[in-house]
C-alpha cells in the first residue's frame, strides 16, 4: 500500500508542478477552475494506468521472464525524465513572454492536452504494474486520487508560494519512481 502511495505522489508531481506553474502566472485563477483542472488531471491519471495495464496484458507471455527489468527501466526512465525537466524549469518571469501562461488551465482544449501530457507516466506504470502481475485497480484510484488533491493545492500553492518548489515537487517525485523501479527489480533478482 505504501508503494502505491508513493508511486501516486510520484506521478502527481507533473500536474502538481503544471498547476503550480497556473498559480502563479494567472492571477485570475479561481477555485472553480482549479477544481476543473483537478478533476481533469485526476480523471487522466486514474484512466492510463487501467490502459497501459490492458495494453500489457497483451504482450505478457511474450516478455515475462525479463518484465521486471522493462518494469524498472520504465519507472528508472520516467523518475530520470522528471529530475530532468525540473533543470530545465521557466523562471516566473516567463509568464509574460509566452510561457507557462500559453499552456493555462483557463483553456478546456489547452486543459485536456496537459491532463494527458502529465498522464503519459501513469500509462507506463500501469504497463509495469501488469509485467510484475500486480493489481491496478486500488492504485490507479490511489494515483487518481492524489493527483486531484495535489493539482487543486498546487494552483493555490503557486499563487502563495511561487516557483521555489515547483522544481522541488519534479525532483522528489522522480527519485521516488526510480526508487521504487530499483524495489522491484531487488524483489524479482533475489
Amino acid at each position: 500500500m505504501l508503494t502505491w502511495i508513493l508511486v501516486a505522489f510520484g506521478l502527481a508531481a507533473d500536474a502538481f508542478a503544471v498547476s503550480v506553474s497556473n498559480g502563479i502566472c494567472i492571477p485570475q485563477l479561481k477555485p472553480r477552475h482549479a477544481l476543473r483542472a483537478a478533476l481533469a488531471f485526476g480523471l487522466f491519471q486514474f484512466g492510463m494506468p487501467l490502459a497501459g495495464w490492458a495494453l500489457g496484458g497483451a504482450f505478457r507471455s511474450l516478455i515475462q521472464d525479463f518484465d521486471h527489468w522493462i518494469a524498472f527501466g520504465l519507472l528508472a526512465l520516467i523518475g530520470g525524465k522528471m529530475i530532468k525537466e525540473s533543470f530545465d524549469m521557466e523562471d516566473p518571469s516567463a509568464c509574460d513572454d509566452g510561457g507557462p501562461a500559453k499552456k493555462s488551465i483557463l483553456d478546456l482544449g489547452t486543459l485536456l492536452v496537459l491532463a494527458v501530457a502529465t498522464s503519459i507516466d501513469a500509462l507506463a506504470v500501469g504497463l509495469s504494474y501488469r509485467m510484475i502481475e500486480a493489481p491496478i485497480l486500488v492504485p490507479a484510484l490511489i494515483i487518481g486520487v492524489v493527483t486531484f488533491g495535489l493539482s487543486f493545492i498546487g494552483t493555490e500553492f503557486g499563487k502563495r508560494i511561487g516557483v521555489k518548489f515547483e522544481r522541488w515537487a519534479e525532483i522528489a517525485g522522480g527519485a521516488v519512481l526510480i526508487g521504487i523501479g530499483a524495489k522491484i527489480l531487488v524483489e524479482h533478482l533475489r
